[in-house]
């Protein structure tokens, strides 16, 4: 452990510990965009920075790491106007008309530099740069990627690459000129891309979105955290839902899946609850029309429980067996096997890991 100091609070910290990690743990806020825990530490945005006692620049507190003695500012003059000046830079170049895209961006109320400008009190951009219109990527089914709002964060690259292991993301050219390389064109079939979304989650702007954003907005929505249903790993993630419809989905840090899911987490694990062709009662088919015709959940009990009965006495036990599907829970499956054993008197019992 040593001592440190930031904002005239004393305070003791590991010595492994960023700035801005030893920052939160004493219940100090530093803005960040483009710093992501365990996906990107870069430093590039600078809008972290901070001023240390005895040097004459501003560092990044998201990688710079605490020193014994260290004394540390987090929001005097020179902090807060390196801050905005950097903020004013990163708007120079994002979006067509950063001040009007706002409102019909699929992130107006959820951007993390909508929010930081908010904070620090910018209402437009200092400075005019010449503006090229780039083609917005949309052949991917669940993705869509707009440079034109792109900030270079590099944090879809972080989780693509780094956290997710699926490297399909990629940074191009150098400096101002650095572009995402964002497979998401016509021809994103042939890529390694698995669609999975966790590059979107990690984008802080509108560039890169899931397009179920498109319809709705933070403030119609709730999120409710459970466990998604596909397979036996246990993700976390939040339900999100609007008009008590299930809308989308974001990941959750949970234990096992830190922030992150597969595509048919993300994109397939909630569209059936609100389908039309979801069965929602029991149907029984009537012998003599040959169609299938809704009945009372006693009358379809009654006739699955005559059916495993006959075919019991005419096979035996063992012509049974029983299979939970994985979206059942651990108590569902636990009775399932027990009435496969105690009611057909059969051990032929499984469970699926994965739907």
């Amino acid at each position: 452990m040593i001592n440190i100091t930031i904002d005239g609070i004393s305070m003791a910290c590991d010595e492994n510990l960023t700035i801005l990690e030893a920052a939160k743990n004493a219940g100090i806020s530093i803005p960040t965009l483009c710093y992501l825990k365990e996906r990107n530490e870069i430093g590039s945005c600078r809008v972290c920075v901070v001023e240390v006692e005895g040097q004459d620049n501003l560092v990044a507190s998201c990688n710079t790491k605490v020193q014994e003695g260290m004394s540390i500012l987090t929001n005097s003059e020179k902090v807060i106007a390196a801050r905005k000046m950097n903020l004013n830079l990163v708007l120079a170049n994002h979006g067509l008309d950063s001040t009007q895209h706002c409102f019909t961006c699929a992130k107006n109320g959820a951007c993390e530099l909508q929010a930081l400008c908010r904070e620090y009190e910018i209402d437009e951009p200092m400075f005019t740069v010449e503006k090229t219109h780039e083609p917005v990527l949309d052949s991917n089914p669940f993705l869509t990627y707009d440079p034109n709002l792109c900030i270079q964060c590099q944090r879809c690259i972080g989780a693509c690459n780094e956290a997710a292991g699926n490297h399909t993301l990629r940074t191009a050219k150098k400096g101002v000129k650095t572009a995402i390389m964002a497979p998401f064109g016509e021809g994103w079939k042939a890529t390694t891309c698995e669609s999975c979304g966790n590059c979107a989650q990690a984008c802080p702007t509108g560039a890169l979105t899931e397009k179920r954003r498109k319809n709705y907005r933070d403030w119609e929505v709730k999120k409710v955290l459970t466990t998604c249903p596909h397979c036996a790993v246990g993700c976390q993630y939040y339900l999100v839902v609007k008009d008590n419809k299930i809308v989308d989905t974001e990941a959750a840090p949970g234990p096992t899946n830190k922030s992150l899911l597969c595509v048919k987490g993300r994109s397939a694990s909630f569209d059936f609850i609100d389908s039309k062709e979801r069965l929602r009662d029991p149907l029984i088919k009537n012998k003599e029309t040959g169609e299938f015709e809704k009945a009372t959940w006693d009358e379809a009990l009654d006739l699955v429980a005559s059916k495993f009965t006959e075919i019991k006495e005419k096979h035996g036990a063992d012509s049974l067996a029983a299979f939970a599907c994985s979206r059942s829970t651990n108590e569902d499956i636990y009775l399932l096997q027990k009435m496969a054993r105690t009611a057909f008197g059969t051990n032929n019992t499984d469970n699926c890991a994965r739907v």
